[in-house]
Parts: structure tokens; C-alpha cells; sequence
């Protein structure tokens, strides 16, 4: 029996379930950055419904990794009428719970989408006169790869270097109670559409997407998504 039969055989001979999760972690993987933290200027928030996020940048915060933060983000799809105040509002307050001295927070918090936490983040740097040469962009780990191109595409201006970072847990890691895995693998796959189709509207960069990932997508768009 040659390799390429008995790969074959092995693939044919795995679960259901396990190719499922094989698939959803390759296309997981993707989603995420691998950049690791550095010092910065600014750690820039993009908020979302995961407070998650919030407590991951208090502690790069309280770790050295920035002086300042700023928190950006209205009322979003998944959060209008999930917080009694903004997203940016939520999360400074977790924030400060947390330790973060108030002086140390900048807000934003007219943002209803990721384009908008760029363009609209930006504007108050540049109001507060808060240093952003070297930013440390902090999202949800499916996220990653999507704010990184967006901030790519639409940053005004010359930018030193641009991190982004997350708790960047394992897909069945992330998953809890508030964010149940129908929803964030509906939202992954979503995620990845968008770094497919935005660049031709401009709202993006180009990036690579590896054999293996589309794959991956086009195995959880035909054997998952249909049972959502």
C-alpha cells in the first residue's frame, strides 16, 4: 500500500467529530496573528461582546507593555442592548477594576464596526495627543487577522509597527457559556469571508490564505453551517 492510499485511509477512517474539530482549529489557527507582545506606545482596544478582551488589556497594561489605553467601540450588533453603556464604557471599566489608573484610559466610543474602530480610534490619538508609532492591538482571537488587515487598508498614516494580540486560547479553549460554539464558529467563519471578499471593496489588505484553511472552510460551510 502506497503513503497517498494510506492517508487516505486514515482520513477516511477518522470520525465525523474529529474531522469537524481538526477542520474548526486549522481554520482557527488561521484567524490568529502568532505575534507576541512588545513594548509600545499604546495598547488599542477594539471592544466587542467578549469581556474577555477587556481583562487580557488590563494585564498587558499592568504587565509594562503600554502606558496608556484606548478603549474603541459604540454599540455593536452583538452588544446593542447587551450593555447598559458603550462597549469602550464597559470595558474601561473592567479595566479599572482591574488596577488600570483612570488617567491612563482614553475612549472611544462611537465605533460600530472594525473600519470604524481604526478611523475613529485615530482621531482621538490624535485629539489627546496620545504617541501611536508603536500600537498593540488587542481583539478576540478569531478577530486577529481581520483587525490586522483593516488597520493595514485604513490607518491614515505611517505607523512604525502594529501588533496584534489576544488570550489566544484554542478554539474549544474559548468557548463558554457566553459565547456557545454555534455562535463563535458562525462568527469565525464569517470573519474568514471577510478576509476573503473585503479586500476587493477596499476595506482590507490582500492576504495569503493557505490550501489547507480554504479547505477547512469549505468543509464546515457544507457539513456545519447547514445544521446552525
Amino acid at each position: 500500500m502506497n503513503k497517498a492510499s494510506d492517508n487516505g485511509q486514515k482520513e477516511s477512517h477518522r470520525s465525523p467529530e474529529k474531522r469537524l474539530y481538526q477542520h474548526i482549529e486549522t481554520l482557527w489557527d488561521y484567524m490568529k496573528m502568532g505575534h507576541k507582545p512588545a513594548q509600545s506606545d499604546l495598547i488599542f482596544v477594539l471592544c466587542s461582546n467578549d469581556l474577555r478582551v477587556a481583562s487580557h488589556a488590563a494585564k498587558l497594561y499592568l504587565e509594562g507593555y503600554a502606558p496608556k489605553i484606548l478603549f474603541s467601540g459604540g454599540m455593536g450588533r452583538f452588544t446593542d442592548g447587551l450593555f447598559d453603556k458603550t462597549e469602550a464604557e464597559t470595558f474601561a471599566d473592567i479595566a479599572k477594576d482591574a488596577g488600570v489608573p483612570s488617567e491612563a484610559i482614553s475612549l472611544e466610543t462611537e465605533a460600530t464596526n472594525t473600519g470604524e474602530n481604526i478611523t475613529l480610534g485615530y482621531e482621538v490619538m490624535i485629539r489627546k495627543n496620545l504617541a501611536h508609532q508603536k500600537l498593540l492591538l488587542v481583539q478576540k482571537p478569531f478577530m486577529e487577522r481581520r483587525s490586522y488587515a483593516t488597520f493595514m487598508k485604513q490607518w491614515p498614516t505611517q505607523c512604525e509597527r502594529v501588533l496584534v494580540t489576544s488570550s489566544s486560547e484554542s478554539f474549544f479553549d474559548y468557548i463558554c457559556p457566553d459565547m456557545p460554539l454555534d455562535m463563535v464558529l458562525k462568527a469565525t467563519i464569517e470573519d474568514y469571508e471577510r478576509i476573503k471578499n473585503y479586500p476587493a471593496k477596499g476595506f482590507q489588505i490582500e492576504q495569503h490564505i493557505p490550501d489547507d484553511v480554504e479547505t477547512s472552510y469549505q468543509y464546515l460551510i457544507r457539513h456545519y453551517l447547514p445544521l446552525c
